[in-house]
């Protein structure tokens, strides 16, 4: 008769990754400011962007609702890359959360790639509540006469990715040197600027001369890659190295700043 050998340890990293995942996922769904963020505020901006497109006269290289769905689906990478993860992550400092969980088996490098993996699912999310809106508004993303499907589907993909990560560690910046309450305030006061005025939602020639600025910005390059992959069906290469040096920079940030309690 054999007997019961207990073997403590810890569980193989990926495992370890994939459950810190579901449970950032879980709380990110069940907080009513984070579904407002990602989902609600979004799709206002979508619904009330084609509506009043015709009435303001604005001067779009393409239908509204066309226009409107790359940028608004780029909003929504920013306002969960950013926002949501530059909040939640400030309060976790606040209670002690990431510095228990820094105690864990789970390594710190695990940890921020759960977040990031979390992310990621809740962006699937909010991509297909967006794009059932915009289909049911008239969105058909089909490519323009240069493009093609491939180049529209590498180029979103590559821009929701970059822009995640780009997004991600300069909210990760944020939360890490900021008190819980100013980083609250600093994320959302950011978010309403970038939507504002940060060439996200609409393209940068709506901004006139400062449309060379806001290029530059992270936002401006991710807006522009969406609308590039989804309006014209191309890759557009140099917004997405903007979007790659915002990484490295909010990265690099970061990892010299952050603070774990």
């Amino acid at each position: 008769m054999s007997t019961f050998t207990p073997a403590p340890g810890a569980a193989p990293v990926l495992r370890q990754v994939l459950a810190q995942a579901s449970m950032e996922t879980r709380l990110m769904l069940r907080n009513g400011e984070q579904l407002l963020l990602a989902v609600v505020i979004p799709v206002i901006v979508l619904i009330g962007g084609v509506l009043a497109a015709d009435r303001v006269g604005l001067d779009l290289e393409a239908t509204p609702v066309d226009v409107f769905t790359p940028g608004v689906l780029a909003l929504a990478v920013m306002s969960t890359a950013f926002t949501s993860l530059a909040i939640a992550t400030g309060f976790e400092r606040r209670y002690g959360v990431i510095k228990r969980l820094g105690t864990s088996p789970l390594p710190r490098s695990g940890l921020l790639a759960g977040k990031v993996l979390a992310l990621l699912l809740v962006e699937v999310l909010q991509v297909a509540v967006i794009a059932a809106v915009a289909l049911a508004l008239g969105w058909r993303p089909v490519p323009g006469a240069d493009g093609s499907a491939l180049g529209a589907v590498t180029g979103s993909v590559l821009a929701v990715v970059l822009g995640t990560a780009a997004f991600a560690s300069l909210g990760l910046f944020v939360a890490g040197v900021l008190r819980a309450e100013a980083t609250l305030a600093a994320a959302n006061l950011v978010y309403l600027l970038l939507m504002a005025g940060g060439a996200v939602v609409l393209p940068a020639s709506a901004y006139g001369g400062f449309g060379e600025v806001v290029g530059w910005l992270p936002s401006g390059a991710l807006g522009g890659a969406m609308r590039d992959a989804l309006i014209d069906g191309q890759v557009a290469w140099p917004a997405l190295l903007v979007l790659a040096a915002w990484t490295v920079v909010g990265t690099v940030a970061t990892a010299r700043t952050f603070t774990w309690e």
